[in-house]
């Protein structure tokens, strides 16, 4: 029996030692639940992007895969002319640098998780969340409208905006990760609207980059996360090796510093706008253009008559400006001060706790982060609906605890700090190697 009980009459048999000769860019293998599976010109059409199923070439995907599809059944159709053999029966299900013991609790505990209905939405909460952000920007808007455009009520105007922008990010998430509706199709439509006419932003673009993100969080040259086009050195491993190589592109001994200026101002209203574009054009999708387009049409349909072009351009900057901060801040505390090194092949489990670190809970904090302080939740669930991510979290440190594997949460304070004394830390280990080795 195959992945979802397939049946197979395939007679090819392999080791692992053979699966792992096919990870090369035009010669991709992988193996799910035992079935080997030949993408090499599938991957091309893969929805998720070419790099997130690339990334498993040559290993055991099975945990990346029912982590990211919802509908299994449904997939089989594309997998079944891919499939090519089975692993040997002498060959274990994990090749040798995986850890059995804790991915075989791991999938017992997915399965309890399952059957407690862990995996189903409550709707109120969401429609909640969203009624929130709309009457965010409605009040917004009303308020200079009634009252004026004086440099008080635009600020107030210009912080309620950059609140709806953030959570309207954490909302995104959900339907970007199929984590609402049990059909895929409607999780999808959802995420255009909300990514592209609630922010200005294209679903493609978030998709690819972001399951690169989780389906290898904190590897060098696979997670976008980490990859800092030589502005930044991140961990112990990528400032030692710059250092040696004396690569100078920045003063890192002090990108603790400058990560003030160019990490939490510049991120969202520059790098992802510019990137956003250069998806959509580059890659001819005018779906998410015309959602992308639906929002500035709205966004200046209502301010420039206060505002005139410039202010309204000058007021979205702004709003960019402050929703930046938030989201960098959040979103990097999480893992920046995690490990971060190249591919070690290492098991689901591991990868993504090592990689990972929860925030406490609290209203606030699970508002602010959009329920993220659950991040080792998130990234071993992530079709979770987050508001369910406090219901396992026990079970998850259970496993950890079993198996030895630290589960660290910070308090809010830490988390940022640790940002900082990370990017201190990481130049630190690249001066030092600059000038001595």
């Amino acid at each position: 029996m195959g992945v979802g009980g397939q049946q197979t009459e395939a007679a090819d048999v392999f080791s692992w030692e053979e699966v792992q000769k096919h990870r090369s860019r035009n010669d991709r293998w992988l193996v799910i639940s035992r079935k080997v599976y030949n993408i090499s010109q599938w991957a091309k059409r893969h929805p998720g992007g070419s790099h997130v199923i690339g990334h498993y070439a040559g290993e055991d995907a099975t945990e990346a895969f029912t982590a990211f599809h919802p509908d299994q059944k449904f997939v089989q159709k594309f997998l079944k002319p891919l499939l090519i053999g089975e692993l040997a029966a002498t060959e274990p299900s994990q090749d040798g640098n995986k850890n059995a013991a804790i991915i075989q609790d791991f999938e017992t505990l997915r399965t309890q998780v399952e059957k407690d209905g862990l995996f189903k939405a409550k709707p109120l909460f969401f429609c909640l969340h969203l009624t929130h952000i709309l009457l965010l920007e409605a009040l917004a808007w009303m308020m200079v409208w009634y009252w004026g455009t004086s440099w008080t009520l635009t600020l107030l105007c210009a912080v309620m905006l950059a609140t709806s922008q953030a959570q309207a990010g954490w909302l995104q998430h959900d339907f970007g990760h199929l984590s609402v509706f049990k059909k895929s199709k409607w999780n999808h439509l959802v995420h255009k609207f909300v990514i592209g006419h609630l922010k200005g932003a294209a679903a493609s673009w978030w998709n690819h980059l972001h399951y690169n993100h989780h389906a290898k969080p904190n590897v060098l040259s696979k997670d976008p996360d980490v990859n800092m086009s030589g502005v930044f050195v991140l961990g112990s491993v990528q400032p030692v090796e710059y250092g040696m190589k004396k690569i100078k592109h920045m003063p890192y001994n002090h990108q603790h510093q400058y990560f003030f200026l160019l990490g939490p101002p510049l991120l969202v209203p520059v790098v992802f706008n510019l990137q956003n574009l250069n998806v959509m054009i580059s890659r001819r999708n005018w779906v998410d253009l015309a959602w992308y387009l639906s929002f500035y049409i709205r966004y200046f349909s209502c301010y420039v008559p206060l505002y005139g072009v410039f202010g309204a351009v000058a007021l979205n900057l702004f709003v960019r400006f402050l929703e930046s901060h938030w989201f960098v801040w959040v979103t990097q505390m999480n893992h920046l001060p995690m490990n971060i090194d190249h591919e070690k092949n290492r098991d689901w489990v591991t990868m993504q706790l090592q990689a990972t670190c929860n925030i406490e809970k609290s209203f606030f904090n699970d508002w602010f982060s959009g329920h993220l302080n659950f991040q080792i939740e998130h990234h071993l669930f992530p079709r979770m609906p987050r508001h369910n991510y406090q219901l396992v979290a026990p079970q998850v440190r259970e496993l950890c605890e079993k198996h030895g594997i630290p589960y660290e949460t910070k308090t809010l304070w830490r988390g940022m700090v640790d940002v900082v004394r990370s990017l201190k830390t990481s130049g630190e280990l690249w001066l030092d190697a600059y000038l001595h080795k």
